[in-house]
């Protein structure tokens, strides 16, 4: 296999890369309540102007938001608790079909992110107008991942003629290591996106 990781090309790769080594379930960015869609689906229903959220959805959506949006804003009005149904109603609507024009499920609002998440970090960089801290963290993350499982195969390698376990013990070590590298190159290729999250 051949390739190089550079700086620039990791910065593509942040939320797959480090769902490889976390084992917790990684949400999608788009559908926490603090999220760059909701941020701009607050704005519409306070300005009134859909005219921002249509980027985050396809063409052919474009009517089913504006509708969405006229409803919202003829509802709210009317009271605080039908305010915040109608808020709700706005915010799971477009969400769901900007999940759709990506090929993601919809699976609900999630709350308020994680300021440690990949996506926060990822917003972060684009607040600060700089990638270099950010590439940096990832590129060493990455080195010391890989440096992890080559220390494990390399190690269960000298062991693997004594027995069958122990030859199974290298196999998996192998396995994981060839796996970890697989998809640091898949990441850092362009597979990514809201698919390879679910």
């Amino acid at each position: 296999m051949n390739f190089t990781i550079s700086r620039v090309a990791l910065q593509g790769a942040v939320a797959a890369m480090l769902m490889l080594t976390n084992p917790l379930p990684a949400h999608a960015h788009c559908d926490t309540l603090d999220g760059p869609v909701i941020a701009e689906a607050r704005a519409a229903l306070e300005t009134g102007d859909v005219t921002p959220l249509l980027k985050w959805v396809p063409v052919e959506d474009e009517g089913e938001i504006r509708a969405a949006l006229d409803q919202a804003l003829q509802v709210r009005t009317l009271s605080d608790s039908a305010r915040e149904l109608a808020d709700r109603y706005f915010f799971e609507n477009l969400v769901r079909i900007h999940r759709a024009g990506e090929g993601a499920p919809y699976t609900g609002l999630k709350p308020t992110g994680d300021s440690h998440s990949p996506e926060s970090a990822a917003d972060l960089a684009l607040a600060e107008g700089t990638i270099d801290g950010l590439a940096a963290r990832i590129a060493e993350h990455a080195t010391a991942g890989v440096r992890e499982r080559y220390t494990a195969v390399v190690a269960a390698k000298k062991l693997a003629g004594e027995s069958v376990e122990a030859g199974r013990a290298y196999v998996a070590a192998y396995v994981d290591y060839v796996h970890y590298i697989l998809g640091l190159h898949n990441a850092i290729e362009g597979a990514g996106g809201h698919e390879t999250q679910h």
